[in-house]
C-alpha cells in the first residue's frame, strides 16, 4: 500500500501533492458554493436518508462558511502531509477508510435528518492513524520515528481532538470526529495487518 522509496527532493514533494490538492478542491467548491445560488451543503451526510449517504463521498468537500474552512485548513494540511510522508496510495486509502468508517457512524448516530458537511472528519481521522501507526510493524528506527511524530501531534493537537468528542459546541458534530478517528485507527491498524503479507511476499 506504501508507494516504493524515490529518491530527490522533487520526488519527496511530490508526496505532498495529495493532500494540497483534496485542499484546493475545498476551496475551490466553497467558492462555487458562494458565487452560485443555492447551496451545496444539501449533498453532505443527512442521517437515516438512504439517498443522504451519498454524502460519505461529498460531505468532506463542503463546509458550512469560510471560517468553517479556515478552522479546518491548517490541521488538514499538516496532519495530511504526515500521513501522506508514506506515499500517495497511502495516503488516498486512509482518506477513503476515513470518510468511509466516519460517514457511516455519523449517518448512523446522528438524529434522523441531521445534516453533517466538513472535513474535521479527516482531520480527526489523519491524527487517529498519525496516532496508531506506532503499533505497526517495521524497523525499530521507522517505529521510534513514528512514536515521536505521534508524541508531537499529541501535544499539538491532541487537546482540541478532545474537546471535539467530548466538549463541541451546540452545532459541532462530534460523532464526524469520534468516528473519523476511529476510521483513521482502522486505516493504521489495517496497514498493520498488510505489511507482514508484503513482507512474506517479497522474499
Amino acid at each position: 500500500m506504501t508507494d516504493s522509496p524515490t529518491r530527490g527532493p522533487a520526488s519527496s514533494l511530490r508526496r505532498f501533492a495529495s493532500p494540497v490538492i483534496l485542499l484546493a478542491l475545498m476551496w475551490l467548491v466553497q467558492t462555487a458554493d458562494a458565487v452560485l445560488p443555492g447551496s451545496f451543503s444539501g449533498f453532505g451526510v443527512r442521517s437515516w436518508d438512504v439517498a443522504g449517504l451519498a454524502g460519505i463521498v461529498f460531505a468532506p468537500l463542503l463546509h458550512a462558511s469560510w471560517t468553517h474552512l479556515m478552522a479546518n485548513s491548517v490541521p488538514f494540511l499538516v496532519l495530511g502531509c504526515l500521513v501522506a510522508v508514506e506515499g500517495a496510495r497511502r495516503f488516498w486509502a486512509v482518506t477513503a477508510i476515513v470518510a468511509v468508517v466516519g460517514g457511516l457512524g455519523t449517518w448512523l448516530v446522528n438524529a434522523p435528518g441531521t445534516l453533517t458537511v466538513g472535513a474535521s472528519g479527516l482531520v480527526f481521522g489523519y491524527f487517529g492513524y498519525v496516532v496508531m501507526r506506532v503499533f505497526a510493524p517495521g524497523r525499530v528506527a521507522h517505529r521510534i520515528l513514528y512514536a515521536v511524530i505521534a508524541l508531537v501531534v499529541i501535544v499539538v493537537y491532541g487537546g482540541s481532538m478532545l474537546a471535539g468528542v467530548f466538549g463541541a459546541a451546540q452545532g459541532v458534530s462530534w460523532q464526524a470526529h469520534l468516528f473519523g478517528a476511529v476510521g483513521g485507527g482502522a486505516a493504521a491498524l489495517a496497514a498493520r495487518r498488510r505489511r507482514p503479507e508484503l513482507d512474506a511476499r517479497s522474499r
